[in-house]
């Protein structure tokens, strides 16, 4: 086990137990309290949808998209939470397939935020070194997933259009080169 398997394995459990506990904490007895969303921890996202994917950066993809200026996240979803955190989430249709779209959230969150995520990426698996900053990426039900992370910013990405790593590859090469153009490859393990 490498040192950084080790590091992120500790900070896992840490993280598990200390959920937990706060999850016992909160519930106790007494009068209900109104459920609310956990305080946002990010700042703003000021680049807008066409900023972080310029004209022409889904040409790739063989068809036309347009944004769905009426988009709301899935509740629960990765960009459901970038949302609550102040972040930017977006999404595109293809023309002439509105079934088929490309969405990307981006935040800008705090280290230990950023930390906990990346130890969570990472314990699931599917680590992409091509994006040129730490990444991942998973298939679910048809839909590929990518994570990215140019500090200070979590990058996703999702859709059927992603079959593999590769392509998603020009959504976080755009979307990094926009929020952080300076970013530079993570050292391996």
């Amino acid at each position: 086990m490498t040192t950084r398997s080790r590091v992120r394995a500790i900070s896992a459990a840490v993280l598990t137990v200390s959920a937990s506990v706060l999850l016992v904490a909160c519930s106790g007895g007494g009068s209900p309290a109104p459920s609310a969303s956990p305080a946002p921890v990010g700042k703003r996202v000021t680049q807008t949808c066409g900023d972080l994917l310029p004209a022409g950066s889904l040409d790739v993809y063989g068809t036309t998209f347009a944004i769905d200026r009426g988009y709301e996240p899935e509740k629960g979803s990765p960009a459901a939470r970038i949302a609550q955190q102040r972040g930017r989430v977006c999404q595109w249709k293809a023309t002439d397939d509105t079934a088929t779209t490309i969405t990307v959230a981006v935040a800008d969150l705090p280290e230990k935020s950023l930390t906990n995520l990346k130890d969570a990426l990472y314990q699931r698996g599917g680590s992409v070194p091509t994006y040129r900053v730490e990444g991942y990426f998973s298939l679910t039900d048809g839909v590929g997933r990518a994570d990215a992370f140019a500090d200070p910013y979590w990058i996703t990405a999702s859709s059927t259009l992603f079959t593999e790593p590769g392509g998603a590859q020009p959504v976080i090469d755009a979307v990094r080169a926009v929020v952080q153009p300076t970013a530079s490859a993570t050292p391996a393990g």
